[in-house]
C-alpha cells in the first residue's frame, strides 16, 4: 500500500515542481506524466519482505533470495560503508522483464551523445521511459530527425533517496554475484552523486559494485563463486576494451573529415556511412575472434542482434572508461572505503572537466562527453 504522504507528492508537489521549472512543453508534460504514474505503480504494488518470508504461499526459493538480500544490505552498511536506509526491504512482481527502457542518442557522424535536462539530477544522457512501446516510439522521432537511436532495457535504478528502493523480479533471480553487484552499485549512487555527470556517477558504481562483490564472496569464503566472476571481470575488461578500440576508430574517422574540411574538402556522407560501416564491422568480426577464446561463454551475443551504432556503442563508455582511474584511487587509499569516498566526493566538487581530466586523463575534449549506460543499471 502507498503511503498518504507519496500520494500527495505525486498529485501535488511534484506537478508543481514540474511547472516551477518551466516544463510546460506538450512533449515534457507527457513525459513526465508518464514518469510520475510509472513510479506510482511500481510503489503501489510493494510489499515487504518481512511478510513475503512469513507467508507459506511464497515459494521458497524466493524466500532463500530474500534472505540473502538482507544479508547483502548488512554486508553493505558494515563493510562497505554504504547507507541502506530502509532500502530493498519491499518486493515488487512487475510481471514484465525491465522495469524502465531508455533511449540513447548520439548524431550519425559523432560520438557526442545527446543529453536531457531532468529536475534534481540534471542532465543526463538517456531518457527513461515505464512503457516500451514508448520508449520504441520516441525513439522512431529521434531516428526520423537523423540521430543514431539505442533502446535499452533496465532492470534497476536508484531513486537517490527520494523513495525507498525496491527489490524486483527484474533482477531477483540473478546469480549471487550478480544480486550483490546491482544492490552495491544502486546503493552506491545514494553515498556519492554528482548532479549532471552520467559517467562519473556510473563509473563510480560500477567499482564500489565490484569491489563489493570482491569483497562479499572473500567474506563467504566462496572462493569458486570469486574465481568464475574474476573471469568474467577479465571477459567484459576484453569486451569493452574491444568496444573502445573501435570508438577510437570511428572519432578518428569524424575527425578527419573536420581536417579534410580545410584542405581536400569534406568526405561524402556516404563515404563516411560505407568507413562507418566497415569499422563496426571489424568490430563484429573481433568480437568472433575473441569469443572463441571463451569456451563457449556467449554473454555478449545479444549486443550484437542490434544494428550496432553511435547511440549503442556510447552505452559502454560511461558505465567502464573511467573505471581503472576509480580503482587506482581506491588502491592508493589501501582499499580503504572512507577515504577513498572522501576523495570521491572532493572530485565531485570540481568543475566537470576538471573533475574528467583528473579521472581520464587520456580523454578528449570530444570524448569527454561520451555516453551512457551499458550495463543493466541506471540512475
Amino acid at each position: 500500500m502507498v503511503d498518504e504522504s507519496f500520494k500527495e507528492f505525486v498529485m501535488t508537489r511534484l506537478p508543481l515542481l514540474l511547472l516551477a521549472t518551466g516544463l510546460t512543453g506538450c512533449q515534457t508534460v507527457g513525459y513526465y506524466k508518464q514518469a510520475i504514474q510509472g513510479q506510482y505503480q511500481v510503489l503501489k504494488h510493494r510489499q515487504p519482505m518481512s511478510e513475503l518470508i512469513a507467508d507459506p504461499q511464497t515459494p521458497v526459493s524466493l524466500k532463500e533470495k530474500f534472505q540473502l538480500i538482507h544479508k547483502l544490505r548488512e554486508f553493505a552498511a558494515t563493510e562497505l560503508k554504504l547507507p541502506v536506509n530502509g532500502h530493498y526491504q519491499s518486493y515488487v512482481d512487475l510481471h514484465r522483464r525491465y522495469i524502465v527502457w531508455n533511449v540513447h542518442a548520439a548524431p550519425e557522424f559523432l560520438l557526442q551523445p545527446k543529453t536531457w535536462w531532468y529536475p534534481v539530477v540534471g542532465s543526463l544522457k538517456y531518457r527513461g521511459y515505464f512503457s516500451e512501446p514508448d520508449a520504441k516510439r520516441y525513439a522512431e522521432r529521434l531516428a526520423g530527425k537523423g540521430f543514431d537511436v539505442f533502446v535499452d532495457g533496465v532492470e534497476a535504478y536508484s531513486t537517490l533517496g527520494w523513495f525507498k528502493d525496491l527489490v524486483l523480479n527484474t533482477f531477483i533471480n540473478h546469480s549471487e554475484p550478480e544480486l550483490a553487484e546491482t544492490i552495491f552499485h544502486e546503493l552506491a549512487h545514494q553515498r556519492e552523486f554528482v548532479r549532471g555527470d552520467t559517467d562519473f556517477n556510473e563509473a563510480f558504481a560500477t567499482t564500489v559494485g565490484q569491489e563489493g562483490v570482491r569483497r562479499w564472496l572473500l567474506a563467504s569464503g566462496n572462493s569458486a563463486a570469486l574465481e568464475k566472476y574474476q573471469l568474467a571481470l577479465r571477459r567484459n575488461e576484453q569486451f569493452v576494451q574491444l568496444i573502445q578500440a573501435t570508438r577510437r576508430e570511428l572519432e578518428s574517422l569524424y575527425g578527419e573529415e573536420k581536417s579534410r574540411a580545410t584542405t581536400n574538402g569534406s568526405m561524402s556522407t556516404a563515404g563516411k556511412r560505407q568507413q562507418k560501416e566497415i569499422i563496426i564491422g571489424r568490430l563484429r568480426s573481433n568480437y568472433d575472434q575473441l569469443k572463441a577464446q571463451w569456451s563457449g561463454f556467449n554473454d555478449y551475443d545479444n549486443w550484437f542482434t542490434q544494428a550496432v551504432n553511435n547511440a549503442q556503442l556510447n552505452t559502454v563508455a560511461t558505465y567502464y572508461d573511467m573505471v581503472p582511474t576509480f580503482q587506482r584511487l581506491l588502491q592508493q587509499n589501501n582499499g580503504d572505503l572512507e577515504k577513498f569516498y572522501r576523495e570521491v566526493r572532493t572530485l565531485g566538487k570540481l568543475p566537470k572537466t576538471e573533475r574528467h581530466r583528473r579521472l581520464f586523463p587520456a580523454v578528449s575534449t570530444q570524448s569527454e562527453h561520451h555516453s551512457s549506460g551499458f550495463a543493466r543499471t541506471a540512475t
